[in-house]
């Protein structure tokens, strides 16, 4: 079980396991990634860090933010989001982002949004 002082909730990551990645799924935003995430990134990936950059990556006014495909029924998904394994393809090497989900700022106050997206949402410790 993982906690966040801020937070009045825990996150179980066993639930992983059975949620099928709604929050690698959903409606289109950024998925930021740091320098030094990037460089790891391209490591675990065996690419020279330009290649990631042009081929899995999108310059935005925050950095960089890994790309996104549009799905059939009209959501989008992480580039890295395995669709048939319903989990993600670089899960050691994910940035910093995808590490502290749920304890986001936009969840603090929209616990309900939270607990849609997250079945690994704990509110009983």
């Amino acid at each position: 079980m993982i906690t966040h002082d801020s937070f009045d909730f825990a996150f179980d990551p066993s639930a992983c396991e059975s949620c099928g990645g709604k929050c690698c799924l959903g409606e289109s935003g950024q998925i930021i990634i740091s320098e030094s995430e990037i460089a790891n990134m391209a490591k675990v990936l065996n690419l020279p860090v330009h290649s990631l950059r042009k081929k899995f990556l999108i310059h935005t006014p925050q950095g960089y933010s890994i790309r996104e495909i549009k799905l059939e029924n009209g959501q989008f998904a992480c580039i890295y989001f395995d669709l048939e394994k319903k989990r993600c393809a670089v899960y050691d090497a994910r940035p910093q982002q995808c590490r502290t989900f749920p304890f986001w700022d936009r969840y603090f106050y929209k616990k309900d949004a939270t607990f849609y997206e997250c079945p690994g949402i704990v509110t009983e410790m």
